[in-house]
C-alpha cells in the first residue's frame, strides 16, 4: 500500500513539473504593456506609492464627474465603449485599481474593502475631485457602494452594474478564479499562462461567448501577465470583503441605478433584487441576454440606460 501511495505521489509531482514546463510564462514588464495599452488619453498619477493608470475624458468643466471602477481581472479598458457614449456630455474618469491592469499590485499586498475605500479617497483627492457620480461593475460595484457608505456626502449618485456585495453562490465561475481558490494548485498561477484559460474565463462572464473577440482576450491575458498581477490576484481572491457590511446598504440614500445582465452566472440576477429591496431610492434595469459585463457585451444598450439615469434629477 505504501508503495502504491509512493508511486502516486511521484506521478503527481512529475505531472506538476510537466505542466509547469509546458505552460510556463514569464511576467510582462509594465513598460512593454504601456506601448499598447497606455496610449493617450492614458495618464499616471502617484497614489499611496503606486503609479496609477487612469483616464480623465470628456467635459473638463463638468463639476460632477463620473468615476467608473472595473471588476476583478479587468482594467479601465472595460469602460472604453461606455466612455465613448458619455464623454460628449460628461467628464468621465476611469482607472486601473490596484492588483489589476497597468497599476499592478499594492506593495503592501492589502486588497481589502477598507484598503480600496481609502485608496479611492486618496485617488480622488489627487485629482481634486470632491464629489462625483460613482459606478462600478462586480468588485468595482462593491468598492463603489462601500465608498458611498464611508463618504456619503461625496457620492451624489451610484451606478451598480452586476455589483458584488451580498453573500452568494456563483452558478458558474471563471476557471482562473476557481484555480485561484484551490489549495496548492493556486500557486501554479504564478508561473502558468495558458491563453486558453483566459479564453474560457472571459467567455464565462458573457451570455453569448461568440461576442468574445481575440483582441479582447489578448488584453485580459496580457494584463494578467503584467508583472506582479498574478500574485496580486491570489492575494485578492484570498481576501474576505467582510460580508456583514451588506447590512448597511439600506442606509444609502443617494439615487442608485441597479443594472444587471439577466444571464449573469457569476453574481446571479437574484442579487439585483436584493439591492432593489434594500435601496430606498433605486432604479432597477435588467438586461436580457447579457451576462456579467453588459457594458462590454452590449455597450450601446448599457450606455443608453446609464444616460437615461444620469439625466434624471
Amino acid at each position: 500500500m505504501r508503495r502504491v501511495i509512493k508511486y502516486i505521489g511521484i506521478a503527481i509531482v512529475i505531472s506538476i513539473i510537466m505542466v509547469i514546463v509546458f505552460f510556463w510564462t514569464n511576467d510582462i514588464p509594465v513598460e512593454d504593456l504601456k506601448k499598447d495599452y497606455a496610449k493617450p488619453p492614458s495618464k499616471f498619477i502617484e497614489v499611496q506609492g503606486m503609479q496609477v493608470h487612469y483616464r480623465d475624458e470628456g467635459k473638463p468643466e463638468d463639476p460632477m464627474p463620473i468615476v467608473l471602477i472595473h471588476g476583478t481581472g479587468a482594467s479601465l479598458h472595460t469602460w472604453e465603449p461606455m466612455v465613448a457614449g458619455l464623454k460628449d456630455r460628461y467628464r468621465v474618469i476611469t482607472l486601473d485599481i490596484p492588483a489589476f491592469g497597468l497599476t499592478g499590485p499594492n506593495p503592501k499586498r492589502d486588497h481589502s474593502s477598507a484598503f480600496y475605500t481609502l485608496f479611492m479617497q486618496d485617488f480622488l483627492k489627487a485629482l481634486s475631485v470632491d464629489s462625483c457620480i460613482m459606478g462600478g461593475n462586480s468588485l468595482g460595484g462593491s468598492i463603489a457602494w462601500n465608498y458611498a457608505l464611508a463618504y456619503p456626502e461625496s457620492v451624489k449618485k451610484l451606478i451598480l452594474i452586476d455589483a458584488g456585495g451580498y453573500p452568494t453562490e456563483a452558478k458558474s465561475m471563471p476557471i482562473a478564479f476557481r484555480i485561484a481558490r484551490t489549495p496548492v494548485l493556486k500557486y501554479l498561477l504564478n508561473y502558468l499562462g495558458a491563453r486558453s484559460l483566459a479564453v474560457k474565463s472571459v467567455e464565462n462572464v458573457y451570455a453569448d461567448p461568440t461576442r468574445v473577440q481575440p483582441e479582447l482576450v489578448d488584453r485580459y491575458y496580457n494584463m494578467y501577465l503584467r508583472e506582479g498581477n498574478r500574485q496580486a490576484l491570489l492575494d485578492r481572491m484570498a481576501t474576505s470583503f467582510h460580508p456583514e457590511t451588506y447590512l448597511k446598504i439600506n442606509t444609502l440614500q443617494m439615487p442608485t441605478l441597479i443594472l444587471w445582465g439577466e444571464e449573469d452566472k457569476l453574481i446571479p440576477v437574484e442579487n439585483a433584487y436584493r439591492f432593489q429591496k434594500d435601496l430606498p431610492n433605486d432604479t432597477l434595469v435588467i438586461l436580457k441576454n447579457l451576462g456579467h459585463v453588459p457594458m462590454e457585451e452590449d455597450p450601446k444598450t448599457t450606455t443608453v440606460v446609464v444616460r437615461s439615469f444620469l439625466q434624471k434629477r
